[in-house]
Protein backbone atom coordinates (compact mmCIF):
# COMPACT_ATOMS: atom_id res chain seq x y z
CA UNK A 1 0.00 0.00 0.00
CA UNK A 2 2.93 2.35 0.65
CA UNK A 3 3.90 2.68 -3.06
CA UNK A 4 0.27 3.46 -3.96
CA UNK A 5 -0.03 6.01 -1.15
CA UNK A 6 3.15 7.70 -2.35
CA UNK A 7 1.69 7.76 -5.86
CA UNK A 8 -1.45 9.51 -4.54
CA UNK A 9 0.66 12.11 -2.73
CA UNK A 10 2.77 12.60 -5.87
CA UNK A 11 -0.36 13.10 -7.98
CA UNK A 12 -1.64 15.73 -5.57
CA UNK A 13 1.73 17.51 -5.54
CA UNK A 14 1.63 17.41 -9.34
CA UNK A 15 -1.90 18.88 -9.31
CA UNK A 16 -0.77 21.77 -7.13
CA UNK A 17 2.33 22.40 -9.24
CA UNK A 18 0.46 22.38 -12.55
CA UNK A 19 -2.33 24.46 -11.04
CA UNK A 20 0.22 27.11 -10.17
CA UNK A 21 1.83 26.94 -13.63
CA UNK A 22 -1.37 27.16 -15.71
CA UNK A 23 -1.40 30.95 -15.77
CA UNK A 24 2.25 31.10 -16.76
CA UNK A 25 1.47 29.77 -20.23
CA UNK A 26 1.27 26.03 -19.63
CA UNK A 27 -2.40 25.77 -20.62
CA UNK A 28 -1.83 22.34 -22.17
CA UNK A 29 -1.64 21.10 -18.55
CA UNK A 30 -5.20 22.22 -17.86
CA UNK A 31 -6.94 19.58 -15.77
CA UNK A 32 -4.27 16.93 -16.29
CA UNK A 33 -4.94 15.77 -12.74
CA UNK A 34 -6.20 12.27 -11.92
CA UNK A 35 -8.83 13.22 -9.34
CA UNK A 36 -11.38 10.59 -10.38
CA UNK A 37 -8.71 7.89 -10.55
CA UNK A 38 -7.51 8.70 -7.03
CA UNK A 39 -11.07 8.31 -5.74
CA UNK A 40 -11.67 5.13 -7.74
CA UNK A 41 -8.42 3.34 -6.90
CA UNK A 42 -8.36 4.39 -3.25
CA UNK A 43 -11.85 2.99 -2.73
CA UNK A 44 -10.98 -0.21 -4.59
CA UNK A 45 -7.68 -0.98 -2.87
CA UNK A 46 -7.12 0.90 0.38
CA UNK A 47 -8.18 -0.38 3.82
CA UNK A 48 -11.62 0.70 4.99
CA UNK A 49 -10.52 3.74 7.00
CA UNK A 50 -8.56 5.19 4.06
CA UNK A 51 -10.97 4.50 1.18
CA UNK A 52 -12.58 7.95 1.20
CA UNK A 53 -10.42 9.91 3.64
CA UNK A 54 -7.24 9.74 1.54
CA UNK A 55 -8.72 11.01 -1.74
CA UNK A 56 -10.98 13.65 -0.20
CA UNK A 57 -8.34 14.90 2.23
CA UNK A 58 -5.67 15.14 -0.47
CA UNK A 59 -8.10 16.96 -2.74
CA UNK A 60 -9.01 19.33 0.10
CA UNK A 61 -5.34 20.11 0.78
CA UNK A 62 -4.59 20.76 -2.89
CA UNK A 63 -7.76 22.88 -3.19
CA UNK A 64 -6.70 24.88 -0.14
CA UNK A 65 -3.29 25.65 -1.67
CA UNK A 66 -4.65 26.52 -5.12
CA UNK A 67 -7.66 28.50 -3.88
CA UNK A 68 -5.46 30.49 -1.49
CA UNK A 69 -3.09 31.29 -4.36
CA UNK A 70 -5.88 32.48 -6.66
CA UNK A 71 -8.07 34.09 -3.99
CA UNK A 72 -10.97 31.70 -4.51
CA UNK A 73 -13.24 30.53 -1.68
CA UNK A 74 -12.36 27.17 -0.16
CA UNK A 75 -15.93 25.96 -0.05
CA UNK A 76 -18.54 26.97 -2.57
CA UNK A 77 -21.29 25.03 -4.37
CA UNK A 78 -19.02 24.15 -7.32
CA UNK A 79 -16.37 22.67 -5.03
CA UNK A 80 -18.99 20.75 -3.03
CA UNK A 81 -20.35 19.37 -6.33
CA UNK A 82 -16.83 18.23 -7.22
CA UNK A 83 -16.53 16.39 -3.89
CA UNK A 84 -19.92 14.74 -4.40
CA UNK A 85 -18.90 13.61 -7.90
CA UNK A 86 -15.66 12.15 -6.54
CA UNK A 87 -17.57 10.34 -3.80
CA UNK A 88 -19.78 8.79 -6.51
CA UNK A 89 -16.68 7.65 -8.41
CA UNK A 90 -15.34 6.25 -5.14
CA UNK A 91 -18.56 4.29 -4.74
CA UNK A 92 -17.79 2.61 -8.09
CA UNK A 93 -14.40 1.68 -6.65
CA UNK A 94 -16.14 0.16 -3.62
CA UNK A 95 -18.26 -1.97 -5.94
CA UNK A 96 -15.08 -3.26 -7.60
CA UNK A 97 -12.96 -3.76 -4.49
CA UNK A 98 -13.32 -7.56 -4.48
CA UNK A 99 -12.40 -7.87 -8.16
CA UNK A 100 -10.06 -4.92 -8.63
CA UNK A 101 -7.73 -5.54 -11.54
CA UNK A 102 -6.50 -3.91 -14.71
CA UNK A 103 -9.41 -5.49 -16.58
CA UNK A 104 -12.05 -3.92 -14.29
CA UNK A 105 -10.44 -0.65 -13.22
CA UNK A 106 -9.35 0.75 -16.60
CA UNK A 107 -12.93 0.74 -17.95
CA UNK A 108 -14.14 2.01 -14.56
CA UNK A 109 -11.60 4.83 -14.84
CA UNK A 110 -13.14 5.91 -18.16
CA UNK A 111 -16.61 5.76 -16.60
CA UNK A 112 -15.40 7.67 -13.52
CA UNK A 113 -13.81 10.42 -15.62
CA UNK A 114 -17.00 10.73 -17.66
CA UNK A 115 -19.21 10.87 -14.56
CA UNK A 116 -17.00 13.50 -12.94
CA UNK A 117 -16.90 15.61 -16.10
CA UNK A 118 -20.64 15.28 -16.75
CA UNK A 119 -21.70 16.14 -13.19
CA UNK A 120 -19.35 19.08 -12.71
CA UNK A 121 -20.03 20.62 -16.13
CA UNK A 122 -23.80 20.14 -15.83
CA UNK A 123 -23.62 21.85 -12.43
CA UNK A 124 -21.68 24.74 -14.00
CA UNK A 125 -24.35 25.00 -16.69
CA UNK A 126 -27.10 25.11 -14.07
CA UNK A 127 -25.40 27.54 -11.70
CA UNK A 128 -23.49 29.93 -13.95
CA UNK A 129 -25.59 32.78 -15.34
CA UNK A 130 -23.32 32.94 -18.41
CA UNK A 131 -24.93 29.79 -19.80
CA UNK A 132 -28.31 29.82 -21.50
CA UNK A 133 -30.55 27.36 -19.64
CA UNK A 134 -31.48 25.17 -22.58
CA UNK A 135 -29.99 22.17 -24.39
CA UNK A 136 -27.69 24.43 -26.42
CA UNK A 137 -26.31 25.93 -23.20
CA UNK A 138 -25.64 22.46 -21.81
CA UNK A 139 -23.80 21.50 -25.01
CA UNK A 140 -21.76 24.70 -24.71
CA UNK A 141 -20.85 23.80 -21.10
CA UNK A 142 -19.79 20.32 -22.19
CA UNK A 143 -17.78 21.35 -25.24
CA UNK A 144 -16.35 24.87 -25.28
CA UNK A 145 -17.34 26.35 -21.92
CA UNK A 146 -17.37 30.08 -21.31
CA UNK A 147 -14.52 31.96 -23.00
CA UNK A 148 -14.15 34.42 -20.10
CA UNK A 149 -12.93 31.62 -17.77
CA UNK A 150 -10.28 30.00 -19.89
CA UNK A 151 -8.85 29.87 -23.35
CA UNK A 152 -8.96 26.09 -23.05
CA UNK A 153 -12.28 24.57 -24.21
CA UNK A 154 -14.00 22.29 -21.70
CA UNK A 155 -13.72 19.24 -23.96
CA UNK A 156 -9.92 19.58 -23.61
CA UNK A 157 -10.32 19.54 -19.83
CA UNK A 158 -12.20 16.26 -20.23
CA UNK A 159 -9.55 14.82 -22.57
CA UNK A 160 -6.75 15.73 -20.16
CA UNK A 161 -8.66 14.41 -17.18
CA UNK A 162 -9.45 11.15 -18.97
CA UNK A 163 -5.82 10.63 -20.01
CA UNK A 164 -4.46 11.43 -16.57
CA UNK A 165 -7.03 9.15 -14.91
CA UNK A 166 -6.10 6.24 -17.20
CA UNK A 167 -2.35 6.72 -16.65
CA UNK A 168 -2.78 7.08 -12.88
CA UNK A 169 -5.04 4.00 -12.67
CA UNK A 170 -2.45 1.96 -14.54
CA UNK A 171 0.36 3.17 -12.25
CA UNK A 172 -1.79 2.65 -9.16
CA UNK A 173 -2.53 -0.98 -10.07
CA UNK A 174 1.17 -1.56 -10.79
CA UNK A 175 2.09 -0.04 -7.41
CA UNK A 176 -0.44 -2.22 -5.59
CA UNK A 177 0.80 -5.36 -7.40
CA UNK A 178 4.40 -4.40 -6.63
CA UNK A 179 3.54 -3.87 -2.97
CA UNK A 180 1.74 -7.20 -2.75
CA UNK A 181 4.55 -9.15 -4.41
CA UNK A 182 7.08 -7.51 -2.06
CA UNK A 183 4.95 -8.47 0.94
CA UNK A 184 4.67 -12.07 -0.33
CA UNK A 185 8.43 -12.23 -0.85
CA UNK A 186 9.07 -10.99 2.68
CA UNK A 187 6.55 -13.43 4.11
CA UNK A 188 8.12 -16.32 2.21
CA UNK A 189 11.60 -15.31 3.40
CA UNK A 190 10.39 -15.13 7.00
CA UNK A 191 9.04 -18.70 6.97
CA UNK A 192 11.68 -21.03 8.44
CA UNK A 193 12.73 -23.80 6.10
CA UNK A 194 12.72 -27.36 7.34
CA UNK A 195 15.33 -29.84 6.23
Amino acid sequence: MIPALLLVLSAVAYRVTTGLLIHSGASWLSNFAPLAAIALCSAAYFPQKYKFTVPLLTLFISDAVLNFRYGAPLLDPQILCRYAALALVGWIGLLLQNRASLKTLLPASIIGSTIFYGITNAFSWLSDPGYVKNFGGLIQALTIGLPNYSATPSWMFFRNSLLSDLVFTLFFILCMNLGRSTERSRAAAAVPRTA
